[in-house]
């Protein structure tokens, strides 16, 4: 199993590296071994892509559910009988994949090429919690109200 540290993409994830938290803690035995692997990319201030390798997947086999901050990737493949392998290095199973998402994220597309599944991701955060320029010496004359 290998150990992904993600210290140096904090510096220049402000607001999103929960998500790298997250999946740092995600990465258990349940993952069964990582698999499938994934990458995680910042294409720009807000905008984000998760690219996982997905070989043998169609498009019909593959789900992707987004509930709240949670991204559920699903991979469901039909049994295939009759076939007798001598070596069979390909994975073939069936998998579910959890991304927990930072607050303000969401799926804004999704598209299988040569193997990989990229899922793009967007960060809009709200107007009223984005940083405004106060003017100095200018002070609102806000009166008290009396009770």
């Amino acid at each position: 199993m290998r150990n992904v540290d993600f210290t140096p993409l904090y510096r220049h994830a402000i607001g999103f590296d929960r998500l790298f938290n997250l999946v740092e803690a995600s990465n258990t035995k349940t993952q069964a071994a990582g698999y499938p692997p994934y990458n995680i990319e910042q294409t720009d201030e807000n905008n984000y892509r998760i690219i996982m390798a997905v070989a043998g997947f169609s498009e019909e086999r593959l789900d992707l559910t987004q509930n709240e901050n949670m991204l559920v990737v699903t991979g469901t493949r039909a049994p295939e009988e009759d076939k007798n392998f001598i070596y069979q290095g390909i994975a073939e199973r069936n998998f579910e994949r959890k991304f927990q998402l930072a607050d303000y994220v969401s799926v804004v597309g999704a598209n299988l090429e040569n193997g990989l599944l990229h899922i793009d991701l967007f960060r809009e955060v709200p107007e009223a919690m984005q940083p405004r320029k106060i003017a100095i010496g200018q002070s609102a004359s806000v009166a008290p109200t009396a009770e």
